[in-house]
């Protein structure tokens, strides 16, 4: 990923690449540290979580379940019950598919408050492939009635929805990923759960972004704005409940719409979005995300360009929007 230090009508810079996973790890631990009760558990991926920090220094508070995830969301079910509140920790394409009808029932369907911490999501999983590249797992949960849907951009926002999450009291689904990515959001910005943000203001386009393509999102408006169109970047941290009265906002102003997200086209942001206008506004919508394929074997960034999840496609998409 390029880093660029610049900006339009706000100044955002980032400096550094950081993971989102490891923005987690230091949420997990500092929720640790100020609630007792916060316990983690994990299907034999510690490394991959980030989760060694916790358990070195709250080495009673954590679970080692090994590679039985449906077990894992069981006995988090269980703490819950017994009023902990546990983080149950694995990859995106196992703690979202293969437990689907665990926490359907279990967590969603009872309303307990477990957080769902899911890992190496996406494309960006890279030479993994396929079976791993997990990018319909937001679709999944956003349909879990009672479930919170959470997909933060950088390092900051994914430490600071952790701490959110602890302190709600429900289901939660917190989605981040493996690679290194710019780190933008301030360190000490609130997370505040249902509320998007606005990055840059804008009154030609609207683009609505999500996790991994919040930056590219922004350096398509650097771009446009070169090219004299004003384009409006929010950032959709939280995909449920949807910050309708953003959107509506956003959208009146602009009347051209553009989501994006590392994610299926079907069931995800986007589809949240295009329903929302749909019954409220409707507005010409392009979208940037995976159009109904599995993901291959590859380096990160050369399968975010090839399946269109970059700044480029972001511009081509709202030239469209605008044009329609």
């Amino acid at each position: 990923m390029r880093l660029k230090i610049r900006f339009i009508m706000q100044k955002i810079t980032c400096n550094d690449l950081k993971d989102t996973r490891s923005g987690f790890g230091a949420g997990l631990l500092e929720a640790g540290r100020r609630n007792p009760n916060v316990f983690a558990l994990c299907a034999d991926v510690i490394g991959s979580l980030k989760m060694g920090d916790f358990i070195k220094e709250f080495p009673d508070r954590f679970v080692q379940t090994g590679i039985a995830e449906a077990n894992m969301v069981g006995i988090s079910a269980g703490l819950a019950l017994s009023g902990k509140i546990p983080f149950a920790g694995a990859f995106a394409g196992f703690i979202s598919g293969r437990v689907y009808d665990q926490i359907r029932m279990t967590v969603a369907y009872s309303n307990l408050n477990v957080k769902i911490a899911a890992s190496h999501a996406g494309i960006t999983v890279g030479e993994d492939g396929a079976t791993h590249q997990m990018m319909e797992d937001l679709g999944l949960m956003k349909m879990l009635p009672n479930m919170v849907v959470i997909n933060p951009c950088d390092y900051n926002q994914t430490k600071m929805a952790t701490l959110a999450a602890a302190e709600y009291v429900g289901p939660v689904y917190l989605r981040f990923g493996r690679p290194a990515v710019p780190n933008f959001t301030p360190a000490d910005q609130p997370f505040e759960i249902g509320k998007a943000i606005v990055m840059n203001e804008g009154k030609d386009v609207s683009i609505f972004a999500t996790g991994h393509l919040v930056w590219p999102a922004l350096e398509a408006a650097y771009e446009l704005d070169q090219k004299g169109i004003s384009a409006e970047v929010i950032d959709i941290a939280t995909i449920k409940p949807l910050d309708e009265e953003a959107v509506l906002k956003s959208v009146a102003k602009t009347k051209h719409v553009v989501t994006a997200e590392e994610h299926f086209m079907n069931g995800g942001m986007g589809d949240s979005i295009c329903q929302l206008l749909a019954r409220k506004l409707p507005a010409p919508v392009e979208m940037v995300a995976v159009d109904d394929h599995f993901g291959e074997s590859g380096k990160p960034d050369e399968l975010m360009r090839k399946f269109g999840l970059d700044t480029p496609h972001i511009i081509e998409a709202a030239m469209k929007a605008i044009a329609r």
